[in-house]
C-alpha cells in the first residue's frame, strides 16, 4: 500500500511531492495527469499508485500541454483535477494556461509547477511565480510537506469558489523533502462529470475574451480578500521594531531557523504562502511595525519589487541586494544576511560545525550497458570522415551527457524536441551534415512536428531517436512506445518508425545499438542519403534500457547478465575501451592493465565489439572464458 494511502492511521511520512499528491485526494480529484520531469515526478506517480484501489484516472501525457488540456477538460466536466510538471513544462503548456486565466474553471484545478533553483536536472532557473501573474492565475507556495498536503486540500475549495485555476509553485527542496504529514480522511467523488454548453465562456473569440478578461481581474481581488484570512499567511508578532521578515513559501522554516540559530527571537515575521495576489493589509500591517524589511524569497525578487512598490516612504527594503541572486535559498544565506543586517559579528555561524572534507569528483555519465553509449559510440565512428565540420544538435534526457568527452556529440541542447527543430535551421544555413540526436519519450513530446517541418521544407537531416523504451531520466515512467499507461496497463505501443513512415520520411531504419557493425552502417548510408537526397533520414536505435533490462531479468527470470573479462595476455593497453568507449564498468588496476568490474558490468558486450585484440569475452559455464 503506497503511503499516500494510508487509511486510519494519524501520519505518515512523506515526500514534499507525496504530500501535494494526498492532498488532492483529500480534494477528491477524479482526474490526475503529468509529463514526467524532475522535481514534479512524485506527484502523479503517487497517484498513479493509488489509481485503480480509489477508481481514478491517471495518466502520463505526451507532453505538458496536452497534460494541461485534460485536466482542464475534466474541470469542464465539474470534476476535481491536477495537472503537475516540472518549471519549464510550463513553457509548453502555456498556450492553454494563458486563456486558462481568462475562462476559469468549473471544477477545481491545481496546476503545479515545481521549479529547480540551481538547475539541479534542468537547463534554467525560471521562476513560474511570473507565469501567474502574467495569466491573472492565483499563485501559492507551501512552506512545508505538511502545509503541502493542508494548501492543495485548501486551494480546491478557492479555485471552485471563485472559478479559478491555481497555480501551486514548489521548488526543488520542498518536492524532495520528507516530514511527518497528519492525514485526513480521503474524499471520494463521483468518476463522471458533465459537461454543460456555456459557449461564452469557453469559447475565445475576441468579443468574450474582452469581456472574461474584467471577470478574471475580479475574481484576483475576490481571492485577495481570502489571502488576507487565510490560515497559511501569518504575521508573528515580535519585540524588535526595526526590521521585519516576509518568509515566502519554503523561505520560512529557513528563517525560523537561522533566527534561533542566531539567537534572535524578537522579530515579527510574515509568512506568506499566497504569493499573487498579496494580502495588502498584512503587508501594510507589518510595515506599520518596522522601519526595515528583509523579503526572502526563492527565485526572482517577486514580492521584493511588489512589497518596493507598496512600502511606505522612509521604509528600508533589502532582498537580493543581500541575498543570493542565483541557485538555491540556504540557511547559510539567510544567516549571512541577517547577520548582516542586524550587524551580529561573528554570531552568524554559532552552533555550526563547519566541515572541511573535500569529495571527490563525479562527473556524470552513461549507466553501464546503457544503449546510449553504444549508439554514440557508433555515431563517432560513422562521422569520422565529417567530424570537423559535422554539427550534432542535442536534446534533453539521460544522452545529453553525449556532451561529455569521450563522445563531445552534443553540440546545442535548448529545450524539449529543439535537436529537430534546430537541425532545420541549420540544414537551411549551411552544407555541414546534421545529424539530430534525440530520446524516444522526447521525440513523442515535441519532436514529431519538426520531423514534419523537416519533409515538409526538404531539411536534409539525419535524426537518430534512441529508443531505450521508457521516459529513463526521469525515474522510468512509460510514454506511448512502452506499451504500458500510467496505471501499468497494457496498451497500443506507438512506434516511431511508422510513425515517421506516415508523415513522409523515406529513409526509416530501425537497429539495435548492441549491434555496432549494423549501427555504423545504417548512419553512415543515412548520411550519404541526406547529402545526396536533401531530405531527412531516421534512424532508430532500439534497445531496452540497461537499468530496467537487469531489473526485468532478476525480477522475472531469477538470473544474471553475462559476464565479461579482459584477457591480460591478449590486452595491448591500447586503452580504447576506457578512452573511446568509456563505459564506467571498466577500470584500471595498479599496473595500468583494463579490466571489468563485475559488480557494475551489465553484461551488454559492446566493450567486446570495441576491442581491436578480441581481448574482452564473455564467461561461458565454469569460469570458462568464450574463445570467440
Amino acid at each position: 500500500m503506497t503511503d499516500i494511502l494510508r487509511i486510519g492511521e494519524a501520519k505518515a511520512l512523506l515526500l514534499g511531492n507525496e504530500a501535494i499528491a494526498r492532498g488532492a485526494l483529500e480534494a477528491g480529484i477524479r482526474v490526475a495527469t503529468g509529463y514526467p520531469g524532475t522535481p514534479s515526478t512524485e506527484i502523479v506517480e503517487a497517484l498513479a499508485d493509488a489509481a485503480k484501489e480509489l477508481d481514478i484516472y491517471v495518466e502520463w501525457s505526451v507532453n505538458e500541454k496536452v497534460a494541461l488540456e485534460v485536466a482542464v477538460g475534466a474541470s469542464m466536466s465539474g470534476l476535481r483535477a491536477l495537472t503537475a510538471m516540472k518549471h519549464v513544462g510550463l513553457n509548453v503548456a502555456s498556450d492553454p494556461f494563458m486563456s486558462l486565466g481568462y475562462t476559469g474553471v468549473e471544477g477545481g484545478l491545481v496546476i503545479v509547477s515545481a521549479d529547480d533553483p540551481n538547475c539541479h536536472s534542468s537547463q534554467n532557473e525560471q521562476d513560474n511565480r511570473l507565469y501567474g501573474i502574467h495569466a491573472y492565475i492565483p499563485v501559492y507556495e507551501p512552506s512545508s510537506p505538511q502545509e503541502a498536503k493542508d494548501l492543495t486540500k485548501y486551494l480546491y475549495w478557492v479555485s471552485e469558489q471563485n472559478k479559478t485555476a491555481i497555480l501551486l509553485r514548489v521548488t526543488t527542496r520542498l518536492s524532495h523533502t520528507r516530514g511527518d504529514v497528519s492525514l485526513g480522511p480521503l474524499r471520494l467523488s463521483s468518476s463522471l462529470g458533465e459537461f454543460r454548453r456555456e459557449p461564452s465562456k469557453w469559447v475565445l473569440l475576441p468579443v468574450n475574451a474582452r469581456r472574461l478578461k474584467k471577470e478574471a481581474l475580479k475574481r484576483l481581488e475576490r481571492i485577495r480578500e481570502l489571502n488576507e484570512r487565510m490560515e497559511f499567511n501569518k504575521l508573528i508578532e515580535g519585540d524588535e521594531r526595526k526590521l521585519g521578515v516576509i518568509a515566502c513559501g519554503i523561505a520560512y522554516p529557513y528563517v525560523m531557523e537561522a533566527l534561533n540559530l542566531l539567537g534572535v527571537k524578537e522579530l515579527t515575521v510574515l509568512k506568506l504562502s499566497s504569493i499573487y495576489p498579496l494580502p495588502r493589509r498584512l503587508l501594510n500591517d507589518l510595515f506599520s511595525r518596522v522601519e526595515e524589511v528583509l523579503v526572502i524569497e526563492e527565485g526572482d525578487p517577486l514580492v521584493e519589487n511588489e512589497v518596493r512598490a507598496l512600502a511606505p516612504k522612509g521604509l528600508k527594503v533589502y532582498g537580493k541586494d543581500v541575498l543570493p541572486t542565483t541557485g538555491e535559498l540556504s540557511l547559510n544565506s539567510i544567516v549571512e544576511a541577517l547577520n548582516k543586517i542586524l550587524g551580529l559579528g561573528k554570531r552568524s555561524m554559532m552552533g555550526v560545525k563547519k566541515l572541511n572534507i573535500e569529495l571527490p569528483p563525479r562527473p556524470p555519465t552513461l549507466c553501464p550497458g546503457c544503449p546510449h553509449r553504444a549508439t554514440f559510440y557508433a555515431v563517432k565512428i560513422a562521422s569520422a570522415r565529417y567530424a570537423r565540420e559535422g554539427v550534432f544538435p542535442g536534446d534533453i534526457g539521460c544522452y545529453t551527457l553525449g556532451f561529455f568527452p569521450p563522445f563531445s556529440l552534443v553540440d546545442t541542447c535548448l529545450c524539449m524536441g529543439s535537436s529537430i527543430g534546430i537541425a532545420n535551421g541549420l540544414a537551411h544555413s549551411t552544407k555541414q551534415p546534421i545529424i539530430a540526436i534525440i530520446g524516444d519519450s522526447t521525440f513523442f513530446h515535441t519532436g514529431i512536428q519538426p520531423l514534419i517541418n523537416a519533409v515538409y521544407n526538404g531539411a536534409g537531416i539525419v535524426v537518430i531517436v534512441m529508443d531505450n523504451a521508457i521516459t529513463a531520466m526521469t525515474g522510468h515512467q512509460p510514454h506511448p512506445g512502452s506499451g504500458l499507461t500510467a496505471r501499468g496497463e497494457k496498451t497500443i505501443k506507438i512506434k516511431i518508425e511508422d510513425l515517421a513512415k506516415a508523415i513522409g520520411v523515406s529513409y526509416v531504419k530501425v537497429v539495435d545499438p548492441y549491434d555496432l557493425k549494423e549501427t555504423i552502417a545504417a548512419i553512415s548510408e543515412a548520411i550519404a542519403y541526406t547529402r545526396e537526397r536533401g531530405s531527412p533520414a531516421l534512424i532508430v536505435a532500439r534497445r531496452e534500457c540497461a537499468l530496467q533490462a537487469l531489473r526485468r531479468l532478476r525480477r522475472e527470470a531469477g538470473k544474471e547478465p553475462p559476464k565479461y573479462v579482459i584477457l591480460r595476455d591478449r590486452c595491448k593497453k591500447c586503452m580504447l575501451c576506457l578512452n573511446s568507449f568509456a563505459c564506467p564498468a571498466i577500470r584500471v588496476d595498479k599496473e595500468g592493465t583494463p579490466y571489468i568490474d563485475e559488480d557494475l558490468c551489465s553484461g551488454c558486450g559492446v566493450c567486446a565489439q570495441v576491442c581491436p585484440f578480441n581481448a574482452i569475452v564473455k564467461v561461458v559455464g565454469n569460469g570458462r572464458e568464450d574463445s570467440n
